[in-house]
């Protein structure tokens, strides 16, 4: 069931959107945002500086999507990042490119094609032999594919995990493929035949300014892009970054080969954790286990425990097993373990897995061991509530004086033997100190159990804060204590500890996912040790050089730019090939694959140039305007292209062909802004920095990425199984592209998750119809409106107002800060007209002024709304150019602060007056008096009218104030001295003064929010009487006041007689004035 808001009224959304529809294929006719560089002949002779001055560019781009469903509002998103960005640099005059590409590498679609044949093999070729009523419920855990296909403007891509259903052909049904259709789907290419349409028509339903000649389908399936990718990839390789070697990678046995990051339904960024295997050999099996010494014909039997600690094995006590896990295997582990050894050539034929016997983890406790490298050679397999199957061995060693765990349960195990059937010899050992650090000394776990009050190992939480601490203190702190290599430091000890028990055979490599990682065809995937291609990142000159690139980027937010230092500082060696899905073979091993998070690390140097060949055609089959083929595009072509390589000898086509492409290139590259979500800075967008690093040279090194949050819908997670969810097509057909749009750019901007509101979605609706309206009829009758000199009050303050909106909204635009460029340029800026007409209703609005709002609103809004701002520009204001190609309103100003001002002192004084007669009524009606006595000789029934009071100077006990926090500031440090404000108060007689302390903490807010040469100006910019004078006649209207008087303080205080109340006189401070009502 859909929990998404159901409209009731929809004609004014119908009306919007049926002129968006009218612009969008105006827009598509007149080809208006498809961009080229200038030509040769008008760059002749310039510097790259001076060409971008006269022909300024901008080149915005994100991650090209996944084909195998339609774009959700997520996507819609990440991509109205570049789209708004897009929109306001076309208003700077910039040449702006904004390309889109469609992703096709990888495993996804095969494997969904595959579970398709799968089920036709089930089910007949129309599925028509699956029966519903003995269908199982609910979904396969997990789904087999990522995601689902979609029926052409209908539903978006679908987890099948989070779905409901079971088979690959019911997702398919679900979203509204046609049962007769779904067999097509069976073949992988077919997804690329059907969605890359619907991704065009979604983009252009929303209004986007993409220019579609640049766009191309990824893997061999195009050959031009598929010879780029040899290029990228065999430049890599000959610049040594592409290696071959044997490491551990995330492996899937069902498909055989590495399951990289977008080949996972669950598990993307986890990686391999590396362990030390400890043998643990039997010496004495427990009474229970006695049966298992004629299964093993005298041969040694090992328990394996995995640890991150070798240095700690001095210390070991005993060993733990979960009382309720199996174990077995050639060596005493759990399956899970014994299926990772498997794939590191830990048993003897790879992948097999031979169980010796299987026994539960309780008939093993009470087995002697031995422990290598113990200090106590010999100990006892004991319980521990805590052993997970699913992490390490499922056998742990147990070192107490350095793990919290160890020592919380081997206390518990001796305080209640009897309860975990244990012998008390068998726990008789204590801690034996291993390590010493300077906090905690000898004995780093009970030191730490002590401090944080843990009373058993049931204490899970405090444990792993413990765990966390101890780990630290010793791994940074420590010093061994005994062993081999006493005296050393725990970080030099700890790979020689290692090293040395793997060479004596007491201890072997062993890793493992670090978490749960499933693959697309649903396998649990392990970690394997094998032979493969891989990129080298993480090597340190390589490293130092996307380091130094991401120096130089704009980021935009500390976050993002922590992001991407945090994922340099971990990243390294990454499997680059696969043998099974879409993709590009790889040049020098055709066998393999260029797996997909590989072969999209540079493909925006692509956009620059794939129009010219194969411009319209996305899977270049044909060549495009420059008639070269894809086998003419050489390494050597490509090299020259981008990277200013020597132009091959024969040639492989003319080279003034070649030397349009490598104009296009130079004009357009680097790119400006990237957009992408947050989670692709820990793979993708960090190997976007190493590629560039080590492919191009500096000066095309991307110039700026942005990331965002997740997406959610009405403040909650987006799932298609509880019915919260919207695809970008779903969310345009409901409320139209524009009040979707805005309703975007009110979600969010930084990195944390951002919210939709389909309640505001629905509010812009009204808000674009009620202002395309009011425009409408201001512009079809301007006799309503005022005409001749511009001499009103509230006329300067709203030009004013307007030119200062403008240089805010940009400068949030400048940003890419769009919810604020929003919320001045199009919230803020009808506040201002709103306030000017209701302010100027006895004279009426000046034509000029209102007009000149118009077309400034409409304007600023363009980047948000261009369907709205088209429409008020060509139809409303006659103009003969598409908004597309206007440019940004420029007042080449900064406004009059002293206006500004005073048209908010003006608001915020009515407002407080209108405030403070609500407040006194309903003290009134409570039977409550003022602080000045008065109320109870004031009906508001009667006539009434106002005293306002207007102060020259702050109460002096202020400015001594003032003054003692501006002699304790330091211009050097921004830095106010507390010390010294206190004592300059103390003697000033002002410290017990109760308002004093309150009143410097307020100033000392203001001063970080104006600037402190702001804040210590304490002089208005504008005569307060004076806008006080202005303001007369529409304070009597608009609050029913048979009079309005103006006092200065001085002159009320020498007044006497009834409304004259000292005590509210003197509470008016400058900028602030006292008022207070009267019955006349």
């Amino acid at each position: 069931m859909a929990n998404t808001m159901e409209l009731v009224q929809t004609g004014k959304r119908d009306r919007l959107i049926e002129l968006e529809k009218k612009y969008q294929t105006k827009w598509q006719e007149d080809r208006i945002f498809e961009v080229n560089a200038p030509s040769p002949d008008e760059l002749n002779g310039l510097s790259p500086a001076e060409v971008q001055d006269k022909y300024p560019k901008w080149f915005g781009n994100f991650p090209y999507p996944y084909m195998n469903g339609s774009l959700h509002l997520g996507h819609a998103f990440t991509i109205s990042k570049i789209e708004f960005a897009a929109g306001y640099q076309r208003l700077l005059g910039k040449r702006v490119l904004f390309p889109h590409g469609l992703h096709a590498t990888g495993m996804p679609i095969k494997a969904a094609a595959d579970k398709i044949i799968r089920e036709m093999e089930m089910f007949g070729p129309d599925f028509e032999r699956f029966d519903e009523e003995a269908a199982p419920n609910g979904p396969v855990a997990p789904s087999a594919t990522p995601s689902a296909a979609v029926g052409k403007a209908t539903k978006g891509k679908i987890a099948a995990k989070s779905t409901g259903l079971t088979y690959q052909f019911q997702i398919m049904l679900s979203i509204g493929v046609p049962r007769t259709e779904v067999k097509k789907f069976a073949d992988p290419y077919h997804w690329l035949e059907h969605f890359p349409p619907i991704c065009k028509d979604d983009n252009n339903a929303m209004g986007n300014r993409i220019d579609w000649r640049r766009s191309f389908v990824t893997t061999d399936l195009n050959p031009y892009y598929d010879s780029f990718v040899r290029w990228q990839m065999n430049k890599l390789h000959t610049l040594g970054k592409v290696k071959f070697g044997e490491r551990y990678t995330i492996y899937s046995p069902k498909d055989g080969q590495p399951c990289m990051d977008h080949d996972r339904s669950d598990g993307e960024g986890v990686n391999p954790q590396e362990y030390t295997g400890v043998k643990m050999e039997v010496v004495e099996w427990s009474l229970a286990a006695k049966a298992i010494e004629d299964k093993v014909d005298g041969r040694k039997v090992f328990l394996v425990a995995a640890t991150l600690r070798p240095e700690t094995m001095y210390g070991q006590t005993n060993c733990f097993v979960g009382a309720s896990t199996e174990y077995g295997h050639l060596s005493l582990c759990t399956y899970r373990a014994a299926r990772n050894m498997a794939f590191q050539g830990l048993s003897p034929e790879r992948g097999q897995t031979q169980q010796l016997l299987e026994i539960d983890g309780a008939a093993l406790v009470g087995t002697k061991i031995k422990a290598p490298f113990g200090l106590a050679p010999e100990v006892y397999v004991l319980p521990m509530d805590n052993v997970l199957a699913t992490k390490g061995t499922g056998v742990v060693t147990s070192v107490p004086s350095d793990s919290p765990d160890d020592f919380a349960t081997v206390s518990d195990l001796r305080k209640k033997p009897e309860f975990y059937k244990i012998d008390r010899e068998w726990v008789s050992i204590d801690p034996i100190p291993v390590l010493t650090t300077p906090t905690y000394g000898e004995l780093t776990a009970p030191r730490l159990v002590e401090k944080l009050k843990i009373q058993s190992q049931k204490d899970v939480k405090q444990l792993a804060e413990a765990k966390e601490i101890a780990y630290k203190e010793g791994f940074y702190s420590g010093v061994m204590l005994v062993g081999e290599f006493k005296g050393l430091t725990v970080q030099e000890a700890k790979p020689k500890v290692r090293t040395s028990m793997i060479e004596q055979g007491l201890a072997f490599a062993y890793a493992e996912p670090e978490n749960p990682v499933i693959s697309r065809s649903a396998d649990e995937c392990v970690v394997a040790l094998m032979d493969q291609w891989y990129m080298d990142y993480g090597e340190p000159v390589w490293r130092s050089q996307a380091e130094r690139l991401l120096a130089k980027m704009e980021t935009w937010t500390v976050e993002t730019r922590n992001l991407f230092e945090a994922t340099l500082a971990w990243l390294n060696q990454w499997a680059c090939a696969r043998t099974y899905g879409l993709g590009s073979k790889l040049p020098w091993d055709p066998q393999f694959m260029v797996e997909s998070l590989s072969d999209s690390t540079i493909y925006m140097a692509y956009y620059t140039v794939a129009h010219l060949l194969h411009g319209g055609d996305i899977f270049g089959r044909t060549p495009g305007p420059l008639g070269v083929s894809a086998e003419q595009m050489t390494d050597e072509a490509w090299e020259y292209v981008f990277c200013n390589g020597p132009w091959p000898d024969p040639e492989p086509f003319p080279k003034e062909k070649a030397n349009a492409l490598k104009h296009e290139f130079n004009y357009f590259y680097p790119f400006d802004m990237r957009s992408s979500g947050k989670d692709l800075v820990q793979n993708n967008l960090t190997f976007l920095l190493y590629n560039h690093a080590a492919i191009f040279p500096e000066d095309k090194w991307p110039k700026g990425i942005r990331t965002n949050g997740h997406l959610m819908l009405n403040g909650k997670k987006m799932s298609k199984s509880t019915g919260n969810s919207l695809t970008l097509r779903e969310g345009v057909l409901k409320f139209g592209a524009d009040a979707t749009r805005l309703s975007l750019a009110d979600a969010g901007d930084g990195v944390e998750d951002a919210n939709f509101d389909e309640k505001t979605a629905n509010a812009n609706i009204l808000r674009l119809h009620t202002l395309m309206t009011w425009c409408e009829e201001i512009l079809k009758d301007e006799s309503n409106l005022r005409t001749g000199p511009k001499n009103s009050y509230h006329d300067r303050v709203f030009e004013e107002e307007i030119v200062d909106l403008i240089n805010i909204t940009k400068g949030h635009y400048d940003a890419t800060a769009f919810k604020d460029a929003l919320k001045f340029g199009f919230y803020e800026l009808q506040s201002t007209r709103d306030w000017y007409r209701e302010v100027t209703a006895d004279i009426g609005m000046h034509a000029d002024l209102v007009k000149y709002w118009i077309r400034v609103a409409t304007l600023m809004i363009t980047p948000f709304a261009p369907h709205f701002a088209e429409h008020i520009w060509t139809e409303l204001l006659k103009e003969s150019r598409s908004v597309q190609l206007a440019l940004w309103p420029d007042p080449k100003r900064t406004a009059d602060r002293s206006i500004i001002e005073s048209g908010m002192y003006m608001r915020g004084t009515l407002k407080t007056i209108r405030d403070a007669e609500i407040t006194l009524l309903k003290r009134l009606q409570k039977g409550k008096k003022g602080k000045g006595g008065e109320d109870s000789l004031f009906d508001p029934k009667k006539p009434k009218a106002v005293r306002i009071y207007v102060a020259t100077k702050f109460p002096e006990w202020q400015e001594t104030c003032v003054q003692a926090v501006k002699d304790s500031y330091s211009s050097t440090d921004d830095k106010v001295d507390d010390a010294k404000v206190r004592d300059i108060l103390i003697e000033k007689g002002l410290i017990k003064d109760k308002r004093a302390m309150p009143f410097i903490q307020a100033f000392k807010k203001r001063m970080s929010e104006i600037g402190v040469d702001a804040a210590f100006r304490r002089t208005l910019l504008f005569s307060e009487s004076e806008v006080l004078k202005e303001l007369l006649l529409y304070l009597k209207k608009s609050l029913s006041l048979e009079d309005v008087e103006v006092f200065y303080v001085e002159e009320a205080l020498q007044r006497e007689g009834h409304g004259f109340t000292h005590t509210i006189i003197e509470s008016s401070e400058p900028g602030s004035p006292a008022f207070e009502y009267r019955n006349v």
